[in-house]
């Protein structure tokens, strides 16, 4: 069976995996994304279409097909939510080469920014990192792990499964291969590039002792004896929860994705602009970039509503009228 023959299950299960992995989806989050893909599916097959080469018509008729059974508003929205996002999804895996939901306009809800951290947040599991695990190989691969994350804003997928070779020779610029193969050059800072010279070492001494018993080489810089041969993104993912306690920071607020829309809205907030941070990010459009400016906006409000004497001021009034109320 070629990949294109694999059933719709298959395709709704990856992406769920890769939800969990990667965002930190919640249990009752992929449920739902679960039931709302496979009525989808289902709906697709009694119109003898496929899901990987259902288009843009059948996705609206489909939504005008939910409308007519009653489903709520919030029903609506969240499954055109899970639709847009399978079919993200499938073209950046490279399973098809467009998004046929893209310009699909629901029945409309509001729109949540994406989660972020502080800079404090981030420093804070940057030190965690560096005294985490029970050796010094976990304490230096832990480290690196970090730093690379946030200097580069890698999706966990690329950092995890990154090929040794892409970083031998103290590299200022490395070379990311995305999703649909898609390749660009991010810049390393001098702190992750000493974190990775010192795994580098550990790393390699580590795969010299397992040639010598006969294993065989890894070509990942995260090397793992597992099926994949590289750290996997749910052991990543469990690592982040770890160090957030450490941290002392709430695990929820902590996942590979938040650390990646962190370093975005770290860079434009230091005065990086948009057309760099799309390219840093790889992304196809600029428009999924410009989210980061109203993640600024917003927090820049909030800024001056919690520091600005006027706005205490204004806050006072307001509590004392109540009062008299």
């Amino acid at each position: 069976m070629s990949e294109k023959e694999r059933p719709a299950s298959h395709w709704i299960q990856t992406f769920l995996e890769a939800q969990a992995a990667e965002l930190g989806a919640a249990k009752n989050t992929q449920l739902a994304y679960a039931r709302d893909l496979t009525d989808f599916a289902a709906w697709l097959t009694g119109q003898n279409l496929q899901l990987l080469s259902a288009g843009r018509a059948d996705i609206e008729s489909y939504l005008i097909h939910c409308d007519a059974q009653g489903f709520a508003r919030a029903t609506r929205a969240r499954r055109l939510s899970a639709i847009k996002q399978l079919y993200r999804f499938a073209v950046e895996e490279g399973w098809r080469s467009d998004n046929p939901a893209i310009q699909i306009t629901g029945p409309g809800r509001d729109k949540r920014l994406p989660k972020t951290l502080s800079e404090a947040e981030v420093d804070a599991l940057l030190d965690a990192a560096r005294g985490h695990g029970r050796t010094e190989d976990d304490h230096a691969r832990n480290t690196c792990l970090m730093e690379l994350l946030y200097a580069t804003g890698m999706r966990v997928s690329e950092l995890v499964s990154l090929p040794v070779a892409a970083v031998r020779g103290d590299p200022r610029m490395l070379l990311v291969r995305g999703k649909g193969d898609k390749e660009r050059m991010v810049p390393l800072s001098g702190h992750a590039r000493d974190s990775l010279t010192k795994w580098l070492i550990l790393r390699d001494a580590a795969e010299d002792a397992a040639r010598l018993e006969g294993k065989p080489l890894s070509r990942f810089l995260f090397s793992s004896r597992g099926k994949t041969g590289h750290l996997t993104r749910h052991a990543f993912y469990t690592l982040l929860k770890e160090l957030a306690v450490k941290a002392g920071i709430a695990p929820s607020k902590v996942t590979p994705h938040v650390l990646r829309h962190a370093f975005a809205t770290h860079l434009l907030a230091h005065g990086a602009d948009l057309r760099s941070i799309q390219t840093l990010l790889g992304h196809a459009d600029i428009a999924t970039t410009e989210i980061y400016t109203h993640i600024l906006d917003e927090r820049l409000r909030q800024l001056v509503l919690d520091h600005h004497p006027l706005a205490r001021q204004e806050s006072s009034l307001d509590a004392n009228a109540n009062s008299n109320r």
